[in-house]
């Protein structure tokens, strides 16, 4: 690995740094956007319970707030549940607008290193080709010299093409993800607001 990095020559750090932020960014995210972190299944079940059963009480408020995503969007629900349903929807929409800042972090730089990832490559093909070109003299090509231009054009052409097509590919997969997300709390926040107002039996 050292001697690929080696001759590719500087202008791979650049791509070096980028593959290590979108390792690191697609992680985070896969962790985190999982359903039972975001969108757990049967936390509507217990909120209709314990509503029914004590109503909204700080503890639950509480609760719901730190739970999850939905939990907070549930929460700000139950804390206007005497008002119209609109009231409690507006603020429900507000929790999860909320909701799909903290769901969408750190994707907008790794859909900018999809974009950027290519660019450092050519910019390394074209520092190459100067290198190639700098290799000319007038007794004749450095053969050396000529080697290594053409290594650092070949490598980092290729290894941005490496990041970038991963990148782009987990940016489509994770935005995809959160918009599925973002609905599914949207369906079950909606049920809620049915059964506080008792147009929904559960």
């Amino acid at each position: 690995m050292l001697s690929i990095i080696d001759a590719a020559g500087w202008p791979i750090w650049p791509l070096i740094l980028c593959s290590v932020i979108a390792v690191a960014i697609i992680g985070e995210r896969l962790w985190l956007l999982r359903n039972a972190v975001v969108c757990p299944p049967l936390l509507l079940n217990q909120v209709v319970k314990n509503y029914r059963q004590s109503g909204v009480t700080p503890q639950i408020l509480t609760q719901l707030t730190t739970h999850s995503p939905l939990g907070q969007i549930f929460a700000a629900g139950l804390r206007n549940e005497k008002h119209s349903a609109e009231v409690i929807k507006e603020s429900m929409t507000e929790a999860a607008d909320n909701a799909a800042v903290e769901l969408e972090r750190f994707l907008n730089t790794l859909g900018t290193i999809a974009s950027i990832a290519p660019l450092l490559g050519l910019f390394g093909t074209v520092v190459g080709m100067i290198e190639i070109f700098g290799s000319q003299s007038p007794q004749g090509a450095n053969p050396l010299a000529l080697a290594h231009g053409i290594s650092v054009a070949l490598y980092n052409t290729a290894f941005g093409l490496v990041v970038a097509v991963p990148s782009m590919v987990f940016y489509r997969y994770l935005r995809g993800r959160v918009d599925m997300l973002l609905f599914n709390m949207q369906q079950q926040a909606a049920k809620l607001i049915e059964i506080i107002h008792g147009n929904r039996s559960e």
